[in-house]
């Protein structure tokens, strides 16, 4: 199966208090704050709220406060896939997203998108603890900078559990942020 998904653009902008002010395309604009090890906590300017969370297998969790839950996962040049392939978010902010429409303009990394790379519609608890698992233990890896299932993802800013945040030059906050 390969689906050609909706594109929708966004930058991240950090703020004096370490917050992120994401900006989508589409005019949605989301708060974002890192809540310690791989959590993200959220709010947006449609007022829905929630927390994502970096799973093992580039795997995202998006819980929304009124108890929904969806996944997404990281397909690397800052691009993140969501709503079942339907969407892929792509962060102009970082290196990896403007060299991710660089290389899909050139013909090399093209929007299409196969069934192995969706993420899943759902999980168990039981299949949740394992991805987590499988992130600690990557995160915990020597010689791991956080690499791409950390959240890296090639987008300019790697994951480090240990302190949270390790980037050169945005005082600390990830790129990607979880897409």
């Amino acid at each position: 199966m390969i689906n050609r998904p909706r594109e929708t653009p966004y930058r991240d902008e950090l703020l004096a208090d370490s917050s992120v002010h994401r900006r989508y395309e589409d005019g949605r604009e989301e708060w974002r704050r890192r809540e310690g090890g791989t959590r993200v906590r959220w709010h947006d300017n449609q007022g829905a709220s929630g927390t994502d969370e970096q799973l093992g297998g580039r795997i995202i969790k998006r819980r929304y406060s009124d108890g929904r839950v969806t996944y997404g996962r990281d397909i690397g040049y800052g691009r993140t896939i969501w709503d079942g392939g339907e969407t892929v978010l792509v962060n102009r902010t970082s290196f990896g997203g403007r060299m991710g429409v660089l290389l899909g303009g050139l013909g090399l990394a093209g929007l299409a998108i196969t069934a192995a790379q969706l993420p899943p519609e759902e999980l168990t608890p039981e299949e949740e603890e394992e991805l987590r698992q499988q992130q600690q233990q990557q995160a915990a890896a020597p010689n791991s900078s956080g690499g791409a299932d950390a959240g890296g993802g090639g987008d300019g800013g790697d994951w480090d559990s240990s302190d949270g945040w390790n980037s050169d030059d945005d005082g600390g906050w990830s790129d990607d942020d979880f897409g």
